[in-house]
């Protein structure tokens, strides 16, 4: 009987993006087309062949060693191939090679970068810094731009560390608005929500109907939002970050 590791039962694949599962003290592959995993995940790929580079379930990929059916059949409780592929592509995790690793976080980073630019601003100019002079300031304070789940996520992290670390003058760009709200319901919360809506850029009663154009800062959005909706009132978001785009920030 062959050994595993023999040429006729090894398995070599190129350009392979491994998807990895732990199941107790075993660990289970599959070696798919690079960038198809997520695409199937998200939905955008539904055929599994245009996933998988192979119809198999691996102990490791690189070296090309097969799985043992006995062995899937004691952790999986099943041989059948299908079935255990599918749960592996679903909650396996994605292993990116050094080259993958380097593109995705450049790319994040790149992400990151353009998130704070168009979200900030110099608060004296109000006009926008660069994603060149954020990194800078970033690195100064010596932020980690790696273990992010989302370039998003890991934006609003800087942005609170920029801001309260002023590095350079920074600070969140206000949002526009344009609050629709019957007047006679309006005056009756008036002295809770004018607070909250900064520069009222417009404010005019049509027929009891109350308009009004202000700009807020971000963090009082979701409160300014509860309170217009207990009077039956409307916000409408005219602009998420008001920046004087006629020249950057220097």
């Amino acid at each position: 009987m062959g050994k595993i590791n023999q040429p006729s039962t090894q398995i070599k694949l190129t350009n392979v993006s491994v998807v990895r599962m732990k199941k107790g003290k075993k660990r289970f592959e599959i070696a798919c087309y690079q960038n198809k995993v997520q695409d199937w995940r998200s939905g955008v790929e539904k055929d599994l062949d245009e996933v998988l580079q192979i119809h198999q379930v691996f102990l490791n990929v690189s070296k090309g060693q097969v799985a043992p059916h006995d062995l899937l059949q004691k952790s999986f409780g099943t041989s059948d191939l299908d079935k255990i592929i599918l749960v592996i592509l679903k909650k396996g995790e994605i292993q990116l090679s050094g080259k993958e690793r380097s593109q995705h976080m450049a790319q994040l980073q790149k992400e990151v970068l353009n998130i704070i630019s168009t979200k900030c601003v110099n608060p004296k100019t109000k006009k926008r810094y660069p994603p060149t002079m954020i990194e800078k300031a970033l690195k100064e304070l010596k932020y980690n731009m790696t273990n992010a789940r989302n370039a998003k996520t890991k934006a609003l992290e800087a942005i609170r560390l920029l801001v309260e670390k002023q590095i350079i003058p920074i600070s969140r760009a206000q949002m526009k608005l344009r609050i629709m709200v019957k007047n006679k319901k309006f005056m009756k919360g008036e002295k809770d929500v004018t607070p909250m809506l900064g520069t009222i850029q417009s404010k005019d009663n049509i027929e009891g109907d109350l308009e009004i154009v202000c700009l807020i800062e971000p963090e009082c959005y979701k409160e300014l939002i509860e309170m217009i909706k207990k009077m039956d009132g409307s916000v409408e978001v005219i602009d998420m970050a008001v920046i004087d785009d006629s020249a950057s920030a220097i």
